[in-house]
């Protein structure tokens, strides 16, 4: 049998001390004692209350960002259908329609003015001489001259005249490469002057002239230097296009004035003595084949 617990008693002379102390320790042992789950709990909940804040935060960011993007979304769709109006209001009017408005408006101020001008006694061409100088002038004169040589020069006259438009016309879409020349240029004179053909002597002014000493530098008539000279084959696609552009152009031509197709034997004299024939073949030819099988 163990030994049985010793009881702490307070020695006091009198009795009802010893009652006063064996009852403050049983009233210590009836306390609830805190449990370990309390004491986890109680530091848990600052742990807790970080993570709802961090959650609040990351929603609120969430949201913000979800309205920028709406925002920005609606934009474009207003700006996107702003521009299809105007793209689609553009393709609906006619450019021809606009220069025309716009040069119905300019004769119609044009008479304006020359009706209030004429109203007022005054000189019509002289006023209106006033809003430009006299270089702007001159260069209008040259210019409505030049306009009205080229209507008179658009009719055929000869094939002189004919070889003299193409020969003027490819000389304004012709497009010379002025560097490339400017080096081939450098590049002779060098080599003149290297071999003593070619001396370069400088002036008082600074200017420097090349002297051809025996005359064999410059081109004359009798020169015959140029058949050594291989062009590029830029170049020599570009005279390949040229030659089928004008091809292309006379087989249009030839084409337009029904000469395109083959042909039998000629049986008109001239332009309208042909169509007379093709009209009478069209109305007669059936019949004459219609009488002939019938007669067989």
């Amino acid at each position: 049998m163990p030994p049985s617990k010793k009881r702490k008693i307070a020695l006091l002379p009198e009795e009802g001390h010893e009652t006063e102390v064996s009852e403050q320790s049983t009233a210590k042992s009836e306390l609830p004692q805190p449990t370990p789950s309390t004491a986890v709990n109680d530091t848990d909940e600052p742990a807790s209350t970080a993570q709802t804040s961090n959650s609040t935060e990351k929603n609120k960011e969430r949201q913000d960002r979800f309205k920028a993007l709406r925002a920005r979304a609606q934009q474009s769709a207003q700006r996107n259908l702003k521009e299809a109006a105007a793209e689609s209001q553009r393709l609906a009017t006619d450019p021809n329609l606009i220069s025309s408005i716009s040069r119905k408006q300019a004769f119609a101020s044009h008479n304006l003015l020359k009706a209030e001008t004429e109203a007022a006694g005054e000189d019509f061409e002289r006023k209106r001489a006033w809003d430009w100088t006299i270089e702007e002038s001159e260069k209008w004169d040259k210019r409505m001259e030049k306009k009205e040589r080229h209507r008179q020069d658009v009719a055929f006259q000869d094939y002189t005249q004919d070889a003299r438009k193409i020969y003027k016309r490819q000389l304004r879409e012709m497009q010379p490469d002025m560097e490339a020349y400017e080096k081939q240029k450098e590049a002779a004179v060098q080599k003149a002057a290297a071999s003593g053909g070619l001396e370069i002597v400088e002036t008082d002014d600074g200017e420097l002239v090349a002297v051809d000493k025996n005359g064999t530098f410059y081109s004359t008539a009798d020169t015959t230097d140029f058949i050594e000279n291989k062009p590029e084959k830029a170049a020599v696609d570009r005279l390949v296009k040229d030659l089928q552009k004008a091809e292309e152009t006379r087989l249009r031509k030839r084409r337009e004035k029904g000469k395109g197709e083959e042909e039998g034997d000629v049986t008109y004299i001239n332009e309208k003595n042909k169509q007379f024939n093709q009209k009478l073949a069209r109305f007669y030819n059936k019949v004459r084949i219609f009488r002939f099988f019938q007669a067989i």
